[in-house]
């Protein structure tokens, strides 16, 4: 039977790419001379730090542009407050990476109210996709890439 699987995955090769992107735009603007900023990676989770706040906007600015540079949805971004600390600015940028259980089941409910001949079932961070027919599962295809969802979606392992 044809099968295939709905995950969100960020490339950790690419996000490194990204990051280095920033780290090499900001090293040579003009606006950024002297300053000291930096986006620090520790896995999935970035640290921009400047000595401003509208230093830190404009890095999480690049930031978005170089993940979309390097194909990665922005819509996995997910930024949070502005700290201040000292004469130093921070924001945390998490990257979603994984489905969590929640849009999980999110996704399988839409499945099935659709009422395709498809079954749908989560398996750990990721929803596996079942039908008789390839066209069936094109059609959930489609109708998950017209949704509005806040996390980007790749389908893979699509098998005959």
């Amino acid at each position: 039977m044809p099968s295939f699987d709905i995950v969100s995955e960020v490339d950790k090769h690419q996000l490194t790419n990204a990051v280095d992107q920033v780290n090499r735009t900001v090293t040579n603007r003009f606006d950024f001379k002297g300053v000291n900023a930096e986006v620090d990676m520790n896995g999935f989770e970035l640290t921009v730090r400047a000595e401003a706040e509208i230093q830190v906007t404009q890095m999480v600015d690049m930031l978005r542009s170089a993940l979309i540079k390097c194909d990665i949805d922005p819509l996995a971004m997910e930024v949070g407050e502005v700290e201040q600390s000292g004469r130093e600015v921070r924001v945390k940028v998490t990257l979603k990476n994984g489905l969590d259980k929640e849009l999980a089941k999110k996704i399988v409910k839409m499945i099935k109210d659709e009422k395709m001949k498809v079954q749908a079932s989560v398996q750990g961070d990721q929803v596996r996709v079942t039908g008789k027919k390839r066209d069936d599962l094109q059609q959930v295809i489609a109708m998950l890439r017209a949704k509005e969802l806040d996390q980007p979606l790749q389908f893979n392992n699509f098998r005959d």
